[in-house]
């Protein structure tokens, strides 16, 4: 059974439910400032569960195209994408529990023969804090599904402490079997949907020893433990809560989300763990083994390689149809990530210059008749072709600055993540050059770095504008301490219910969004904008204090976003000699030291503000430098 079967016999089940087949949402968000991607086959859905009417009725399904930037770093394993597809059924208000529970059971047994001893289950263990039950109406149902056929199911809790327990079902906590946009009950701003759900796990089977072979393998091996030997198939959301200001409170309608990984499902029917096997990828991995001399499996050191331009190429692929192109802002930029990733790696496996716009044709094969293209195969060739070639560019100008560093005999963890997110500058060739030369390289420094850039990296793509930055770079860096500035000017002017709500950082400019209700006089941004080159000026020193979180709270330092903060936080201050403080405020870095520091790039200038949603404008602002091009 390969791909296209699963996901026409999906929809013809479904279908036969009497729901209406919807087409997939694009890639790029129509109208959604919230967020860079289609993330997930809810999310253009959204309003029909909050009680908007949907036009095709109560019931509707459909294959959804999904792309999650957060996954770049997941991506080398056997079954982490970026982009994939995603089955998904809803109900607006209509069936439930009973219902789905049926069907999905119906669908993975008999509709893609999927042998029941080989499923587990999963549900939410209720939390009293917040008033929600257990889910045991779910638990109780899968088990009878299970003595249907004869099997006698146990319901286990605790299983990432105590393992199996000889049972079927289990029972995890708000962190696994909770859904909602903004992830557990806890981070959900008010007004947002969610609720508990029931995940579906395929066993590829204790005989393939996969346990055993992991890192964790001292650990209990439990469904939602990261040996490998589990694998979840899909979630049913039973989404009837709503996040109020006095907790949580029942929507209006009981909604049902489903949504299923077709390259997951995909596995499970060829109970091969490995997605990078199936036939979604076949046209693809053959041109690869033909550009590259290599057979994908036979070298396990290659096959980090194989995955990772095998899913940077799909993707790009669908990311430039939806008119996405490489730039150094929002989605361009991840585009721009995904390709010049796979150029590093196709040098990783011998793949000649210029040789991966080839592998187009083939992503476009594999999807033959699934999702047309309308003859952009040139377009998107071309696009991959020319940000190789300029990457090649950069990779020049990146050996130059490791020439320099490579002098002082010794290359530090910093200067090395330096050069990989400042030119793109492969730590693998870092390490390469500086052992021919006899220098030593930090490996830890840069992998603690590279941790620092991840966490940022995860909580920018949970949202559009929430601490975005592109990078680490001395200019970045400098936009990220003035935005600080502005902030505080802004509340001078306009007062102290003036918060952040949003930030995306690039060497171009900043992008600030901050909760505001009218629109801001020129006069006032004349203001903020002096007020932050005086603090440019003043030579203020930045510190740091690290402080109890609760603490930080009573003091009244200015912070947003405070749910992603662990219980110790960062106070950053801004004051300059004369003991003037110019800004104080929760944040996790990066900085200058030294505001003087920022004054070589120009004159801090504010040149766009206006509305970015209700209650909250957006700012534009850049660094502009004199006619002669130095520093103002």
């Amino acid at each position: 059974m390969q791909a296209k079967d699963i996901r026409s016999r999906y929809l013809d089940f479904f279908k036969k439910q009497n729901h209406a087949i919807i087409p997939s949402a694009p890639l790029v968000p129509e109208n959604d400032p919230t967020t860079l991607f289609t993330g997930s086959g809810m999310q253009p859905i959204v309003p029909y569960l909050l009680g908007e009417q949907h036009p095709f009725g109560v019931r509707i399904a459909n294959v959804q195209k999904c792309f999650r930037s957060q996954d770049i770093e997941e991506v080398g394993d056997n079954r982490h994408t970026t982009f994939f597809e995603m089955l998904g059924n809803w109900s607006f208000g209509n069936y439930f529990k009973e219902e789905q529970i049926g069907w999905m059971w119906n669908f993975l047994t008999e509709e893609i023969g999927l042998d029941p001893k080989r499923l587990y289950f999963t549900c939410f263990r209720g939390n009293e804090e917040l008033g929600i039950p257990r889910d045991t109406e779910s638990a109780e149902m899968w088990k009878m599904h299970f003595s249907s056929i004869g099997i006698d199911a146990d319901i286990a809790d605790f299983p990432e402490q105590n393992g199996m327990q000889g049972a079927r079902i289990f029972y995890y906590d708000e962190k696994k079997n909770w859904w909602s946009r903004a992830g557990i009950p806890q981070s959900m701003p008010i007004g947002e949907p969610g609720g508990p759900d029931t995940e579906m796990f395929w066993d590829f089977g204790e005989e393939l020893g996969l346990h055993e072979r992991s890192p964790w393998k001292d650990q209990p091996c439990h469904v939602n433990c990261d040996c490998g030997r589990f694998m979840e198939i899909g979630n049913n959301v039973f989404m009837e809560y709503k996040k109020t200001a006095n907790g949580f409170e029942k929507l209006s309608q009981r909604n049902v989300d489903f949504g299923g990984g077709l390259e997951r499902l995909v596995a499970a029917v060829e109970n091969d763990p490995d997605i990078f096997r199936s036939d979604l990828f076949a046209g693809l991995r053959n041109r690869i083994e033909t550009l590259s001399g290599k057979r994908y499996g036979e070298e396990s050191s290659s096959m980090y390689a194989f995955r990772i331009i095998m899913d940077h190429i799909r993707a790009s692929v669908f990311l430039i149809s939806d008119a996405v192109r490489p730039s150094n802002a929002d989605q361009g930029y991840v585009l721009r990530r995904l390709i010049r990733r796979a150029v590093r790696y196709a040098d990783v496996l011998g793949i000649q210059s210029g040789q991966l716009a080839s592998c187009v044709a083939f992503v476009v094969d594999d999807y033959a008749g699934t999702y047309e293209f309308s003859g952009q195969k040139n377009t998107i060739e071309n696009v991959i072709a020319n940000e190789e070639a300029k990457f090649r560019e950069t990779l020049a100008h990146g050996t130059k600055e490791l020439e320099k560093r490579l002098l002082d005999g010794a290359i530090s963890g910093k200067e090395a993540f330096d050069l990989f997110s400042t030119y793109g500058f492969p730590f693998e060739m870092t390490q390469e050059i500086a052992a021919e030369r006899g220098v030593s390289v930090d490996e830890k420094g840069f992998r603690d770095e590279f941790a620092r850039h991840q966490l940022l990296s995860r909580t920018a793509s949970q949202g559009k504008f929430k601490g975005g930055l592109a990078n680490h770079s001395a200019k970045v860096t400098a936009f990220h301490t003035a935005t600080h500035l502005m902030l505080a000017g802004l509340r001078q002017e306009l007062g102290n219910d003036v918060h952040q709500a949003g930030s995306n950082i690039t060497e171009e400019r900043s992008r600030f969004d901050f909760t505001y209700p009218e629109k801001v006089s020129r006069d006032v941004l004349d203001r903020v904008e002096a007020y932050v080159n005086k603090a440019i000026a003043s030579g203020a020193a930045v510190t740091v204090q690290v402080t109890e979180k609760d603490v930080a709270q009573r003091l009244g330092i200015e912070g947003s976003f405070w749910e992603k903060y662990p219980e110790k936080v960062s106070v950053y201050q801004i004051a300059s000699p004369d003991g003037t403080v110019y800004s104080r405020e929760l944040c996790g870095g990066p900085h200058v030291g030294n505001t003087l520091e920022m004054s070589s790039f120009g004159r801090f200038r504010i040149i766009k503000e206006e509305a970015s949603s209700a209650g909250v404008r957006r700012i534009k602002a850049i660094f502009e430098e004199d006619a002669s091009g130095s520093g103002v």
